[in-house]
């Protein structure tokens, strides 16, 4: 199977997600900044959960252009990544309206985790499945996927001490991950 039926089912998901995360917002109650100011909460997860989605879109069209071929376990590795963003919106909502309580925060971090487990499950098994793809060659130990994937799991210990604390983790594995992921660029 080629890779484009795969990348296209993956963008509509992915797309599908960002769509329901901004219908997830709450317009304020009032008309000033005041009342704007008053969900920042939620529309401070919302940017960060937007850059999140983002950041694993952009990843993933890149690793799906530097493989050639998929197989039955590449499908369903995917589907266990999209079943993890697909989580996004629900805990993002959860933790923006609930002021960033200690269980909404850990659960946002899993659904962060979860993902990022996927995604290293999904890299794998293209590259088992394309042993001599540029994939192959450029990912190597993954180190930033590897510190990403236990800083969520520093990130989701600290919230049971201070939820601000998970937050800032999950603001900093964001900010790594800004910083474009040049190995596939090098390898070509």
């Amino acid at each position: 199977m080629g890779m484009g039926r795969l990348e296209a089912f993956s963008d509509g998901v992915i797309a599908i997600i960002i769509t329901i995360m901004v219908l997830e917002l709450k317009t304020p109650p009032g008309h000033d900044w005041a009342s704007l100011a008053a969900i920042w909460p939620v529309l401070f997860v919302y940017a960060l959960s937007f850059v999140y989605v983002g950041i694993y879109w952009s990843n993933h069209h890149h690793m799906l252009h530097a493989a050639r071929h998929a197989s039955g376990g590449v499908l369903w590795a995917n589907l266990h990544l999209l079943f993890w963003l697909s989580l996004i919106p629900f805990t993002t909502r959860w933790m923006g309206e609930s002021g960033y309580a200690t269980v909404p925060v850990a659960v946002y971090g899993l659904s962060l985790l979860g993902p990022s487990i996927a995604y290293y499950v999904l890299s794998r098994v293209l590259i088992a499945v394309n042993p001599d793809s540029l994939l192959a060659r450029a990912v190597g130990w993954d180190v930033k996927g590897m510190v990403s994937t236990a800083l969520y799991v520093v990130g989701i210990a600290l919230t049971f001490w201070q939820p601000l604390a998970g937050i800032a983790v999950y603001v900093l594995v964001a900010l790594i991950w800004l910083v474009p992921d040049r190995r596939i660029e090098r390898a070509g």
